[in-house]
């Protein structure tokens, strides 16, 4: 088997994209609300229809995707204003995690869905290779064409040919805290690995848990080894080591899960210990940094922009009771990780097609915008669409960035090693968590999973 390629579509400065980050949640502030904005369609929840529709009177398509709770009520609205407009009738079936194992025994069973999300860059290629994706169509492309940046249109492409829609982003590279917390600690927002470290110890010192680690969610683990190696080894290495073009066992990998030790292995720092976040549940992992007031069970947690969901379903208010401050620079710039969720035909029909133009254009993405926990890479998503200052920035952010990102390294990565619960990278690093002292074993281990799923 070859060694896949990864798409990773940042051409550098990362830098620039981190400084721009950090002023743009900077410049947020307080405040929660909407600042006077009204949604452009009325507040009632429908887009400005910028794109036209087939009429589908009778046509049934199924969407599979791996959302739960909130994520998934809010991107059902999404369905619904498709199936207003077009008079097809739109199924959401909720898939698990590996999302290509899932949609294999569907397709099996000669009941695949229409279209699927899918949440990593390898996923697509191994749809593609298997057969199972259909190509976009005239349509989707367009809007591709007119409201992505070169890069996103990349991502979801395979050999030049595109069959994704990247309707979802995700910023990777936030840390969410507890104001109240920080507050009573003195603690103030860290530029840095080691004034990280210097207020968590201050919010130790309080009497409050640093961290809340989502462990029993694998994923959100190689999420703080990519912001940590991002930043400490540099763009060159990252791209490397997201194409195994070298090996886990180098000494830049070594460096990174020492420094992430200084967090999963610090006596007291994570929520639980190592057990209790091994079996937190990413949701939990937020909740239970926002709720008891300014005795929560942890201080901060890590993850991306889609945290502000789970906020919202605490008493706690973004911008007041909940801030955000960009990952801290742990080499000489902050990192700026990204993620996403492609919509790919699996399917080929003219409602399926339908469905991936709407998708792929502004009038989808702006119903999801107003509802929060979102980003969108379309960049004909006007700003105010999105609830809260904090969001519209983080935004902004992210369209002015164009092209000068990483996208999530293990989610280029083949799903054996970088999308399955239980296996690959998501065990081992869950293994790390419980003992952080093997560093080496954890290369090691690391290594000969990336080495078979990879087929080197």
């Amino acid at each position: 088997m070859r060694v896949r390629k990864a798409l990773t579509t940042s051409r550098i400065p990362t830098a620039l994209v981190a400084t721009s980050l950090a002023l743009a949640l900077a410049a947020c502030g307080g405040g929660d609300g909407d600042d006077g904005k009204k949604d452009k369609a009325g507040g009632s929840g429908a887009a400005k229809e910028t794109v036209d529709l087939p009429k589908l009177d009778g046509e049934t398509l199924e969407v599979a995707a791996v959302w739960t709770g909130t994520e998934q009520e809010n991107f059902k609205k999404v369905l619904a204003e498709f199936e207003k407009r077009t008079g097809a009738t739109v199924k959401f079936v909720p898939a698990q995690d590996p999302i290509i194992n899932f949609l294999g025994s569907k397709i099996a069973g000669g009941a695949p869905p229409d279209v699927a999300m899918l949440p990593q860059v390898g996923a697509i290629h191994q749809a593609v290779e298997k057969g199972w994706a259909k190509p976009l169509g005239e349509e989707a492309k367009a809007q591709l064409g007119k409201n992505y940046s070169q890069g996103w249109q990349d991502l979801g492409s395979h050999e030049g040919k595109p069959y994704g829609v990247y309707y979802k982003a995700a910023n990777k590279s936030l840390i969410w805290y507890n104001t109240q917390v920080f507050e009573n600690a003195g603690a103030k927002e860290p530029k840095s690995w080691d004034e990280l470290m210097a207020t968590a110890q201050a919010v130790y010192d309080s009497g409050v848990t640093p961290f809340s680690v989502g462990g029993a969610d694998g994923w959100t683990l190689t999420d703080w080894f990519e912001n940590v190696y991002l930043s400490q080894a540099g763009p060159e290495k990252y791209d490397q080591l997201a194409k195994h073009e070298i090996k886990w066992t180098d000494p830049s990998v070594k460096e990174a899960l020492t420094t992430l030790a200084q967090v999963w292995g610090k006596a007291d720092y994570v929520a639980g210990g190592a057990d209790g976040a091994l079996q937190t549940e990413f949701p939990a992992s937020v909740t239970q940094t926002f709720t008891k007031g300014d005795q929560p069970k942890a201080a901060m947690v890590y993850e991306g922009d889609f945290v502000q969901v789970n906020i919202g379903e605490t008493d706690a208010k973004v911008g007041t009771d909940a801030k955000v401050f960009p990952f801290p620079a742990v080499g000489d710039s902050a990192p700026v990780v990204s993620g996403g969720d492609a919509a790919v035909i699996l399917e080929d029909s003219k409602a399926s097609q339908a469905l991936a133009t709407f998708l792929a254009s502004p009038d989808a993405a702006g119903i999801q915008a107003k509802l929060g926990g979102y980003l969108s890479p379309n960049k004909a998503v006007d700003s105010s669409a999105y609830p809260n200052e904090v969001q519209r920035k983080m935004a902004e952010a992210l369209i002015q960035a164009g092209d000068d990102f990483r996208f999530d390294m293990s989610d280029q990565a083949p799903q054996a090693f970088g999308g399955t619960p239980g296996k690959g990278e998501w065990k081992i690093l869950q293994d790390f968590l419980k003992n952080p002292k093997d560093v080496e074993g954890a290369q090691k281990k690391l290594e000969a999973a990336a080495a078979k799923a990879y087929g080197d």
